[in-house]
């Protein structure tokens, strides 16, 4: 018998045994002549006793022990899998010589495992700042950056950083309200329309400003233009720039262009700064930087990306077949409106999502059935995903409000 110490434990196993699974290490220690070999193979040896010492966990020792016995390596749900998996590798046993059932649902443990190890990292990635304060030191002007990067990205470090950020959230609001209210028609007067000029002018530099600073105390110009929250910033400021410009080349279009050409120019002026104009509504996103749920929802639809592209492809398919079925028996009826199937296509999406305007309407009772069987498709295939990604939704925002007040 060889005499096996593991962490204070004594296991005997008999050669013949051992000798059977020679890749082993306690085959190999089976097999071996040499004493420095089998010196290597182990963590000490104990002349007087004949024992060969291991400093390893008895108790998944314990299913090692069982293997060598019956040939089988037993599989507990208690375990942890990364531990488990360490020690067989350690004594050069493989997850093959386990139970097909066994097997399965450990690998889909571990894999679940490896899945929520991920996500956390990816959770603490979320919260942690582009910039730490050990980058700014040695560099020019470190102190005086670090002060500006601790104002404007850190809102606990003090008093005025809370402000500024409630501040920030404060103009991104005026502005939104700002540009609603210039779509009214009782605003689009004189003086409306100066308060409303003053309100994003004052918006504007509020947020050219903070934009700037976040430039001045990035320790990495590169890194800098990478983040996403930068470019959101910077395309909430490019508006009420663009829109000066194109007034200036409007008003120099009006003083050397003759008359058509000029009447042109501003139709084609006026169109694109309307467009310019509502760019300003991604100033929105600005809340997502001092928002838990907005950044809750970013992450949970950036992971369930492919249950989201499912969901598509199923609307997708819902919207071709319906609509196809809708046409073939509906376009004969006189003064139909599936006259095709890309016109059934918006009939198809509306019943799919539920929401039924009932512009488009079926006449026969053929085409009532097949709408029938749409609707009740469309009922399944909202229902499928939504308790899913409430659930992911809620969970995400929960961890992300933990890391937030640990941090």
């Amino acid at each position: 018998l060889l005499n096996i110490n593991v962490g204070g434990k004594l296991f005997q196993i008999a050669y013949k045994v051992l000798a059977q699974y020679p890749i082993t290490r306690l085959g190999k220690l089976a097999l071996y002549t040499d004493p420095v070999k089998k010196l290597q193979l182990c963590d000490d040896y104990l002349v007087q006793k004949n024992e060969y010492f291991f400093d390893r966990d008895p108790s998944i020792f314990h299913y090692i022990f069982h293997f060598y016995r019956s040939g089988v390596l037993w599989v507990m749900d208690e375990m942890c899998p990364s531990n488990f998996v360490e020690e067989i590798e350690y004594w050069g046993i493989h997850l093959k010589y386990s139970q097909r059932c066994c097997r399965i649902l450990f690998e889909e443990k571990r894999d679940e495992l490896s899945e929520y190890l991920k996500i956390e990292k990816e959770l603490e990635a979320e919260l942690e700042p582009l910039e730490s304060g050990a980058q700014f030191d040695g560099k020019f002007l470190g102190g005086f950056r670090k002060m500006v990067w601790n104002l404007i990205e850190n809102p606990y470090s003090s008093v005025p950083a809370k402000i500024i950020a409630v501040m920030s959230s404060f103009f991104v609001l005026i502005s939104i309200v700002g540009m609603t209210l210039s779509t009214v028609e009782e605003m689009k007067n004189k003086t409306g329309k100066m308060w409303m000029e003053q309100m994003e002018m004052i918006c504007a530099i509020f947020f050219t400003s903070e934009y700037l600073m976040r430039l001045i105390s990035s320790s990495s110009f590169k890194n800098f233009l990478r983040a996403a929250f930068n470019a959101i910033d910077l395309v909430a400021i490019l508006p009420f720039y663009i829109q000066i410009l194109f007034e200036n080349l409007e008003d120099g279009d009006m003083q050397y262009h003759e008359e058509l050409h000029k009447v042109e120019n501003v139709s084609k002026l006026g169109k694109v700064l309307k467009l310019i104009k509502l760019m300003r509504i991604f100033r929105i996103l600005k809340l997502a930087r001092h928002s838990t749920g907005l950044r809750a929802f970013s992450f949970t639809m950036r992971q369930c990306y492919q249950q989201v592209c499912c969901l598509l492809l199923f609307i997708a398919m819902g919207v071709f077949t319906f609509s196809a079925l809708i046409h073939s028996v509906e376009h004969d009826v006189p003064g139909t409106g599936f006259t095709s199937i890309p016109c059934a296509w918006w009939w198809a999406a509306v019943s799919l999502s539920t929401v039924g305007y009932g512009d488009t309407v079926p006449d026969t009772i053929l085409g009532r059935m097949v709408a029938f069987v749409c609707i009740s498709f469309g009922i399944i295939l909202n229902g499928m995903p939504i308790s899913i990604l409430y659930n992911k939704f809620s969970d995400y925002y929960a961890k992300l409000k933990a890391h937030e007040m640990s941090q």
